[in-house]
């Protein structure tokens, strides 16, 4: 009996160390298969690429575009939730992060970066970025590995006049995705209204709101240049997702291959980052070029909008975070900001 017994404990352990033998390991993320018009795609693919030649074929990681394998929610449960864990790499926004850690949001705070420089520096080497990794991690169980520039900065459209001030929302109505984004144009003066983004060019046509904030590749997408003629480069916020691995996956690689999935997270990052910021230039030209007039706020007009915009936003963040964390994150950007101009 007892020689029965350690031979079924034998196939159990075998068993449960076979869950992360398999060579081949998922990536899930939102958005098409298409390197051109999804960031997250181009990423997925030269990760993959990275991942494969430098364990020499030894991993392999099969995509999962378009939420294939769950919405936001659902993928954050299957890395971590106990009997759903899988092996799985994912590319998660926001919404997937927050419910762990809301703390994210702090890496948010608009007008944080004066380039997209900055914005490196910051995710690169800035100690709120340091400590966010060690914190979601221990919360979670799941890794943290990269913040993925997936997109431009956000920046501000209306149909009503050039905005170059905070003073110039006075009056206006814009549609706000969330209550950090209203809570910024009620600083500014203007209303905010949530409204979805199936319905916004509709929105914006009859009136109902005057303006909204997105990267111009949003802007383009959803043709909104055909309802709005002003574009303010604001640098609001860095559009970015978030590259997690499953903790017990990460946990199962030896530590040379940790290195390798590390080095692949950046170098792919690297690529996008140019990628992204080519696209972006070139999408704002697209717009200029529909008859869409912008303009880029100089350096006085961009603290006008930072000594407004960053403490109401801070306000809303405070019911999710202790300051403590919106401090450092606002420390690390002045930081990296300075960084950026060495």
């Amino acid at each position: 009996m007892k020689r029965l017994f350690v031979l079924a404990l034998g196939i159990v352990m075998l068993t449960c160390g076979m869950a992360f033998a398999a060579t081949e390991f998922k990536m899930a993320y939102t958005g098409p298969a298409d390197e051109e018009n999804n960031g997250l795609h181009l990423y997925a693919v030269n990760f993959k690429k990275f991942v494969e030649e430098g364990t020499k074929g030894e991993i392999t990681v099969k995509l999962f575009p378009d939420s294939q394998l769950g919405n936001e929610e659902e993928r954050i449960e299957l890395m971590s939730k106990q009997g759903m864990n899988q092996p799985l790499f994912n590319l998660a926004s926001f919404a997937g992060i927050a419910p762990v850690f809301p703390e994210i949001y702090a890496s948010a705070v608009p007008f944080m970066f004066d380039s997209y420089k900055a914005a490196h520096y910051f995710f690169d080497e800035g100690e709120y970025w340091a400590k966010a990794k060690e914190e979601f991690q221990k919360r979670s169980s799941i890794v943290l590995l990269e913040a993925v520039e997936e997109g431009g900065f956000l920046a501000f459209t209306n149909n009503k006049k050039e905005i170059k001030s905070p003073k110039d929302f006075k009056n206006l109505k814009f549609r706000g995705m969330d209550e950090g984004q209203v809570a910024l144009f009620e600083a500014f003066g203007a209303s905010g209204t949530p409204i979805p983004w199936t319905e916004i060019y509709m929105a914006l046509k009859t009136g109902v709101v005057d303006g909204q904030m997105n990267p111009a590749v949003y802007v383009k997408m959803g043709s909104l240049y055909e309802v709005q003629d002003y574009l303010t480069l604001a640098n609001i916020q860095y559009s970015d997702q978030f590259l997690v691995a499953n903790g017990d996956m990460w946990n199962s690689f030896s530590p040379e291959t940790r290195e390798i999935i590390t080095e692949a997270a950046k170098k792919a990052n690297a690529l996008n980052r140019v990628a992204m910021e080519e696209q972006d230039a070139a999408y704002v030209q697209s717009l200029v070029d529909k008859g869409m007039k912008a303009y880029a706020p100089n350096p006085e007009e961009m603290d006008s909008f930072r000594n407004i915009g960053q403490p109401a936003f801070a306000k809303w963040l405070s019911d999710k975070m202790s300051k403590e964390w919106i401090d450092l994150a606002l420390e690390s950007a002045k930081v990296a900001n300075e960084k950026a101009k060495e």
